[in-house]
């Protein structure tokens, strides 16, 4: 039974560390889109800061960390994403075991 176990959640171990993976770059093309100031309604930068802008929102929340006019919020959002990642590996590697 274990097994069976085991090999049902490795799969959703790899597609949670994939899925990590996107996002990470959803978050950088956004960063990077913030310093160019592109058009709001163009479609593709309201769905990525429809993705985005939640989760920065709860790290401003939390966490209201601005050196000036800089947010830092997008660095603790990828600290969080690397602890996440990183405690994914961790259940991976025990369950292989």
């Amino acid at each position: 039974m274990d097994a069976v176990v085991n090999i049902a959640i490795l799969p959703v171990i790899q597609m949670l560390l994939w899925l990590l993976k996107i996002y990470e770059w959803i978050l950088i093309i956004t960063i990077f889109m913030s310093w160019i100031n592109p058009d709001p309604y163009n479609p593709i930068v309201r769905f990525l800061y429809s993705v985005t802008e939640p989760v920065f929102r709860i790290a401003r929340r939390y966490f209201p960390i601005r050196v000036g006019m800089i947010d830092l919020s997008p660095i603790l959002v990828f600290l969080a994403i690397s602890i996440l990642r990183r405690a994914l590996i961790y259940i991976a590697i025990h369950l292989a075991m």
